[in-house]
């Protein structure tokens, strides 16, 4: 089910269209998933990525989140889950962040069971990009970053697929690999996404194709900017690092010009390459195209 869509509608004050939308969405789900092997706590690295676990997952977390309350779940396992944040086009991420938004409303079982779905969606889904962080960096913001993100294709490119398995072709590009280490996540994240969505907001204006891609890149931070009141610092910060990796996997493999020099205006307002200030706001509520 696509709670996040739902909740998106309703976010935008149209309640009225939640239930027709669902009606018209639900006739495409397959029957969910049978649990058949427990997840534990002793080995479910070794289920991570195995998208045949999905109800194990969905399992383990809703035992998870009977045991202890779920912002403690939340700070627990997401530091676990950011190094796949490209889990199925970062739809693991969304699904985790609106259920977390519905429950910083109000708390019901529902609402945990949601959040246990985006979880387990998250880690059934678990998809690492090349490139670890080496504790150095270029200093750069994201979208000062972005032009020193070696794009692989040219104008006419049209990528077939789904966005997780057009993505993979980057393991065999060596110049993504350092990609991770040039932005500075020193100051202020909640600028530092917005800085990062400002730069594939301007991606997704220049471009007539990969569109629904350069929209994952738009909604993956947004969608991270709602966790971080549950993160740790430490935390937070890597997070904020392997969502620019993800939103620059989705330029290098994607974007077939490059992507326009930050204004005047924007550097005056934006982050010092040591961190610092950011640019204005990105939005603050994912939108969730089906494509994944």
């Amino acid at each position: 089910m696509n709670e996040p869509a739902a909740d998106a509608i309703l976010a935008m004050g149209r309640p009225e269209a939640v239930l027709p939308w669902v009606e018209r969405y639900v006739r495409r789900l397959a029957d969910p998933p049978t649990a058949s092997q427990p997840i534990t706590r002793a080995q479910w690295r070794e289920a991570l990525g195995d998208r045949a676990r999905l109800a194990d997952w969905i399992t383990f977390f809703d035992h998870e989140l009977a045991e202890a309350p779920w912002p403690d779940v939340v700070r627990h396992w997401t530091p676990h889950l950011v190094p796949g944040l490209m889990a199925a086009a970062a739809h693991g991420l969304l699904r985790t962040s609106h259920a977390v938004r519905r429950l910083a409303d109000g708390e019901t079982l529902q609402r945990r069971h949601e959040l246990a779905q985006g979880l387990g969606y998250w880690a059934a889904r678990y998809h690492m990009l090349p490139g670890r962080p080496s504790g150095t960096d270029a200093g750069w913001t994201p979208h000062e970053a972005l032009a020193h993100v070696q794009r692989i294709h040219g104008p006419g490119f049209e990528a077939p697929g789904s966005i997780s398995n057009a993505v993979r072709g980057l393991e065999t590009e060596p110049s993504f690999l350092p990609v991770i280490d040039l932005v500075n996540t020193a100051g202020d994240l909640e600028r530092f996404l917005s800085n990062l969505t400002e730069g594939c907001t301007r991606v997704y204006l220049t471009h007539t194709s990969g569109l629904i891609a350069f929209v994952h890149a738009v909604t993956a931070p947004s969608a991270l900017r709602l966790l971080l009141p549950y993160l740790a610092e430490a935390d937070a910060r890597l997070a904020a690092r392997y969502a620019w990796q993800a939103c620059a996997a989705l330029y290098a493999w994607y974007a077939t010009t490059a992507i326009p020099a930050p204004t005047t205006e924007s550097r005056a307002r934006g982050l010092s390459p040591s961190g610092g200030r950011g640019i204005a706001r990105g939005p603050t509520g994912p939108t969730l195209p089906d494509t994944q």
